[in-house]
């Protein structure tokens, strides 16, 4: 099985910003406890006695809210990048090639702007649900691997709506068919209990670094990692 985790960045609401971010972190079922071993060892810095009090959220870390100012800029800033190289070292590529099996990226970019009259959230889900879809399909046709999947994402208001349009995306379908390789609606978890969802959250916060503040320095770390075969990218969705 594969589990996608996901979380958001920017705001749907606010008219200062111009994105709206939903992505993060494609892990095969063997893989997570690695990860979580690994973002434990950098949340530790933080934390020495009780790593597991410290989130890995990119937003606070980079700015310095909730209760990160008392540590260096630097620091923080390192953090988030270490993270990033460590939580998707399985899913680099070398220029949009094939990454090892196991970990792989999604994500949904969209300007508000460009789908006026449109949810961005339902917009962004929908656009990501089908494309893991997709991923799980291309491995039993391509590769003869059989796998289901489940999105696990942060619990937020979208949860119920979100839900409702998984269910709607099997039975009734989306706009390219219906899913057919999910075990489960997805699953909704507090980001503080889920290094996964962590992770999912410094995917998102990169992307939205890039395009809202055209600084590259946290996506330049996970440009070639979105899900991709044969040299054609599949996991990266951008609507400017």
């Amino acid at each position: 099985m594969y589990m996608l985790y996901l979380d958001e960045s920017g705001s749907v609401t606010d008219a200062h910003q111009k994105y709206f971010v939903l992505a993060g972190v494609c892990v095969f079922e063997r893989k997570t406890h690695w990860i979580e071993q690994e973002l434990n060892t950098i949340a530790s810095r933080f934390a020495p006695k009780i790593p597991y009090s410290i989130e890995l959220h990119g937003s606070p870390m980079r700015s310095g809210r909730d209760g990160w100012k008392k540590f260096p800029f630097n620091d923080r800033e390192q953090a988030i990048k270490d993270a990033l190289k460590l939580g998707i070292q399985d899913a680099r590529t070398n220029k949009g090639g094939t990454p090892a099996k196991g970990v792989r990226l999604f994500g949904a970019v969209v300007k508000k702007s460009a789908i006026a009259g449109i949810d961005p959230v339902e917009h962004a889900f929908e656009q990501l649900s089908s494309r893991f879809d997709l991923f799980l399909k291309r491995l039993y046709a391509k590769h003869n691997e059989a796998h289901r999947g489940i999105i696990i994402l942060d619990k937020s208001s979208t949860e119920k709506r979100i839900q409702t349009l998984s269910r709607e995306f099997k039975y009734s379908g989306h706009a390219w068919g219906k899913t057919k390789n999910y075990a489960e609606v997805p699953v909704f978890l507090d980001s503080k209990a889920s290094r996964l969802i962590q992770l999912a959250d410094l995917v998102a916060f990169a992307l939205y670094r890039f395009h809202e503040h055209n600084d590259n320095s946290f996506y330049d770390i996970i440009k070639y990692c979105f899900d991709s075969e044969g040299g054609v990218e599949h996991g990266l969705y951008v609507k400017a």
